[in-house]
């Protein structure tokens, strides 16, 4: 069931009307199933709503984007994002891709999304919505974050959602369109130097899921975002034999940007068992999330 929105307080203080609505209805430590109509598509999607959750106080959203090919609950079990929000209390929510190999339309990849020109980006905009109708959200906390084509389509939104997304966090994704933000967007990435898939040197590869398109390197999307927010032309390193790590800081409206540029790491979500390292990319991104708000 929709809960309509409203914003309008009573005299009590702390107390709104959309939070008594809500906080009998929200299912608490559970994943609530929804859609959302986007371009004439009945679009899915659900959110794991964390046991602190009262309806009341306005908390964070992140959204984590599915690798192409993937699911939605694979994404879940991929990231341990939905255990991460229930410690630290924000709303997690997972998207569906379209096509019967879901993908997602990131620009120049991937799939059945790009080839029917799905707009992603204005279905990621409904959802968005929706989520602030049904859930107090924090405007200035909306965050996003994605495995490869998932991490495409999270650069996509910084591009072209600058002014709803605080801060996008891409794995093993590549920046492959022209980017215009409107706002200044905090930007943490994580990428494997062995990635086959996405080349952390860019260009191109025999997997493709359909499209012809040659990747950006790593190091052009990250000082693209550099000069884009503005941030020192020298970053603060650091790192061990498996990971460097590159900090750019002195940016515009708060924002920063920073590379985990993971050592011999390939096409996987940094810090799983399959991935063969210890880079708790899902702790990481939160941290920088929680520090790096829309101003």
């Amino acid at each position: 069931m929709e809960v309509m929105s409203c914003h309008r307080r009573f005299a009590l203080p702390g107390i709104t009307l959309l939070g008594m609505f809500l906080a009998p209805l929200v299912a608490k430590g559970a994943d609530k199933p929804g859609t959302v109509d986007s371009g004439g598509r009945a679009r899915s999607y659900f959110v794991h709503v964390p046991p602190s959750y009262d309806g009341l106080k306005p908390v964070p959203l992140v959204l984590v984007l599915h690798g192409g090919t993937g699911t939605a609950e694979g994404a879940e079990r991929m990231s341990g994002m939905s255990a991460k929000a229930d410690r630290e209390g924000f709303l997690a929510v997972y998207p569906a891709g379209t096509g019967t190999l879901p993908t997602w339309n990131s620009g120049a990849c991937c799939g059945y999304a790009m080839e029917q020109n799905v707009d992603d980006v204005g279905f990621i905009r409904a959802l968005i919505g929706r989520i602030e109708r049904d859930y107090r959200i924090d405007p200035k906390r909306i965050f996003a974050t994605g495995m490869s084509n998932g991490g495409m389509m999270s650069y996509r939104l910084a591009c072209e959602l600058a002014n709803r997304i605080a801060a996008i966090a891409p794995v093993e994704g590549s920046q492959d369109l022209e980017c215009h933000p409107s706002n200044p967007v905090s930007v943490i990435v994580f990428h494997g130097t062995a990635d086959r898939l996405v080349p952390f040197e860019g260009g191109t590869t025999p997997f493709q899921l359909g499209s012809r398109r040659s990747d950006t390197s790593v190091a052009s999307t990250v000082a693209f975002w550099t000069k884009e927010d503005g941030c020192a032309a020298t970053p603060r390193r650091k790192g061990t034999a498996a990971v460097h790590v590159e900090s750019y800081s002195g940016c515009r409206a708060g924002t920063a940007v920073t590379l985990y540029a993971i050592q011999g790491g390939r096409h996987r979500w940094p810090g799983t068992p399959l991935s063969g390292n210890d880079v708790a990319a899902t702790d990481l991104m939160w941290s920088f999330f929680a520090a790096h708000p829309r101003k």
